[in-house]
């Protein structure tokens, strides 16, 4: 059984996950904790190569249980090469998106059904879910002015969308956060970073301070 601390950050486009992971590594480090930072789709290299080719802005016409079946096999592969090796030897995981964004994207905003895509995904990760979720809640307008604002950004094929597009994607995160209420946690997006940041700390440390049996907090 793993003994680590799976932890993954969702939201929208320009909700700001990847800066705030890196804060809240250096937060958990700080603590005494192994941590390990990874992404989805991503990860290890065959899962790298799936993402190339399901974010490739080129690939417009890309059926969408094609796309559902793509992401399911990049988690698969990352998940049993990366993530549980590191839970077991009692790493804290930080992953940039896992099962829900899958259920978000290709669920709801695709139309295939989140039971639907959750089936899929419960078979590709053997129902393997995080300790806590953290929904980096977002204006979609705020994260399409931070998308373009960025100019150092990779672009990837669902930055192409239509504002539509992104204001389902936060109708779905809002579904699915109803839905897992003691596993996803919602995070004001739309404030600064560094409030946004000590949003996060603060709820890790009442799972830390509730008893998490984790083996690296001093």
């Amino acid at each position: 059984m793993a003994v680590g601390w799976f932890i993954t950050l969702e939201g929208g486009e320009g909700a700001g996950k990847t800066s705030i992971i890196r804060q809240i590594e250096i937060y958990l480090q700080n603590k005494g904790m192994k941590v390990l930072v990874t992404r989805e789709p991503g990860g290890i290299d065959i899962a790298e190569q799936i993402r190339s080719i399901v974010l490739n802005t080129a690939n417009v016409s890309m059926d969408s249980r094609t796309e559902a079946l793509l992401y399911a096999a990049a988690r698969r592969q990352h998940l049993v090469e990366k993530v549980i090796p590191a839970l077991n030897q009692g790493v804290a995981v930080l992953s940039d998106r896992y099962v829900d964004s899958s259920l978000v994207y290709q669920g709801f905003v695709r139309g295939l059904g989140i039971d639907e895509v959750y089936t899929i995904n419960r078979f590709a990760t053997e129902d393997m879910m995080p300790d806590v979720t953290f929904w980096l809640d977002v204006d979609p307008q705020t994260g399409i002015d931070r998308i373009h604002a960025d100019k150092q950004r990779e672009l990837n094929r669902l930055d192409l969308e239509g504002q539509s597009f992104h204001y389902n994607v936060r109708e779905g995160y809002r579904i699915i956060h109803a839905r897992f209420p003691d596993r996803i946690v919602r995070i004001d997006a739309d404030l600064p970073l560094a409030a946004v940041v000590t949003q996060v700390q603060q709820e890790l440390d009442i799972r830390l301070q509730a008893g998490k049996d984790y083996p690296h907090v001093k």
